[in-house]
């Protein structure tokens, strides 16, 4: 302690009196006179009233009337004026134009369990968002960094990927935020207290549904809008990206597979790739087999070439399929080959169905029907990508008819953690079942209808059965 107060003293003997201090002591003396200037401004007065007035706008917030609101306003700009003005005031306490007959909003329990509703619901999207954000963003982040791609074009795959994000974790915030808050609300007796007074599960039902709604309502316009818009510019980077810098497509000990072509990757190390096999066809349609020791990818200058590949010690082998038996084989010292865009990855310029807006699938659906040509898998594809812009997004609707009995019928004690578990099992269980049917409907090439709208019609068939055993208690 003795040797820390000495070294504390001297400390101050050399800084009493010092250049140092002097300068300290001009600079706080400007902070106090600035500070006082600042005080006396006419800027701090605005700003300072500016942010009570938002706190008093906060602390009285009423999210039902600002989104009838807005919907009013909406329906004015497109002309409809009378339906506009019903809108505005349907949410109010007591519409005057309207023979003062009291609108939805009339009780304060309904604007009390619509905050209550959307808290939750906010705080649970945060965490599904960071789920499905570190899941399936960063980690391409993470990929694409170490092939050395410039940050910049990194953070733009990120914002670009955002919509996709979105679009995933409303419907289970929905489910997981509604269950947590009916939960609580059944905890701490708030439901006995409403059906004691007379009100029953009627005035909790119209803030859960309407939530619902407009959850659904708008995870549609992220899907059918902002996701095919970002999808579409993700992969007009990526292509650039790759253009750019070819190694981005090519991971260590892997192995690419497209319809008629498989590349199997040795060790990759910048530019050097090693072991590389290379299977597909030539110009006559008979299958080859291309090796090389060591090979070198290079940027290429010709449209629609992906990459070029300067292999070394290369072998080629040309089989023959009528016969079996005979081969021919060819050995280089040094060999060029083409990569073509189409031949890897996901960099194929045609516009994929889930780049595409409802309306302009639908219209492609249509065309589709017409031509002769058309596949029977590929048109099933069209339309399970149509049929998921509706059932994605508006499972929130069916959620949000599930959550009410279930919260109600089993959230008695300790509501809220009970409903974070049984909103998490169900989220998961959905969720398996949407990828599992994806992928039985990808792989047989048809039931896409059904494969998509299954799992909510299920949630909602559980949430009506549920809601008729809770009124029957």
């Amino acid at each position: 302690m003795k040797f820390f107060e000495n070294l504390k003293s001297k400390i101050n003997q050399k800084y009493k009196n010092s250049r140092l201090e002097v300068f300290n002591r001009h600079v706080h003396a400007l902070y106090l006179y600035y500070k006082h200037v600042w005080r006396l401004s006419s800027a701090h007065a605005y700003i300072n009233s500016f942010f009570k007035a938002l706190v008093q706008e906060i602390q009285k917030f009423n999210l039902l009337n600002y989104i009838f609101a807005f919907f009013a306003f909406v329906l004015s700009k497109l002309g409809f004026k009378k339906l506009s003005e019903k809108t505005k005031f349907f949410m109010q306490e007591k519409d005057e134009r309207n023979g003062g007959i009291p609108g939805v909003n009339r009780h304060v329990i309904v604007r009390y369990l619509f905050k209550e509703l959307f808290l939750y619901f906010f705080i649970a999207f945060l965490f599904f968002f960071m789920i499905f954000f570190v899941n399936q963003i960063l980690l391409v982040a993470e990929n694409i960094l170490k092939k050395h791609v410039p940050i910049m074009d990194v953070m733009r795959l990120i914002t670009y990927s955002l919509p996709m994000v979105i679009a995933q974790s409303a419907p289970f915030a929905t489910l997981v935020g509604f269950l947590m808050c009916l939960g609580r609300l059944a905890t701490d007796n708030e439901v006995l207290i409403l059906r004691a007074s007379g009100l029953g599960y009627k005035i909790i039902l119209i803030p859960v549904i309407m939530l619902g709604i407009l959850i659904s309502i708008a995870s549609f316009f992220v899907n059918d809008y902002l996701l095919p818009l970002g999808t579409l510019k993700y992969n007009r980077l990526y292509r650039t990206i790759l253009t750019s810098n070819p190694a981005v497509e090519l991971e260590s000990n892997s192995v690419k597979r497209t319809s008629d072509k498989t590349l199997v990757i040795g060790q990759v190390d910048g530019d050097d790739v090693s072991d590389l096999i290379f299977f597909d066809t030539d110009s006559d349609g008979k299958p080859r087999i291309i090796v090389s020791d060591k090979s070198v990818v290079k940027k290429a200058k010709e449209s629609g070439v992906l990459m070029k590949l300067i292999m070394n010690n290369s072998s080629v082998m040309f089989f023959d399929t009528n016969e079996k038996k005979t081969f021919d084989f060819m050995i280089s010292e040094d060999m060029e080959m083409n990569i073509f865009e189409s031949s890897l990855g996901n960099v194929n310029r045609k516009t994929s169905p889930r780049e595409m807006t409802s309306y302009d699938l639908y219209k492609k659906i249509k065309t589709m029907e017409n031509d002769e040509n058309v596949t029977k898998k590929s048109m099933n594809q069209h339309k399970l990508e149509f049929n998921k812009k509706f059932s994605m997004p508006f499972g929130s609707f069916f959620f949000a008819i599930l959550a009410l009995p279930l919260a109600l019928l089993f959230g008695k004690h300790n509501g809220q953690t009970i409903g974070l578990i049984f909103g998490l099992f169900i989220s998961v269980l959905y969720w398996a079942i949407s990828i599992v049917g994806q992928i039985f409907s990808s792989r047989s090439g048809s039931h896409g209808v059904i494969t998509m709208w299954l799992p909510d019609f299920l949630i909602g068939f559980m949430g009506i059965l549920f809601f008729i055993k809770l009124l029957r208690r």
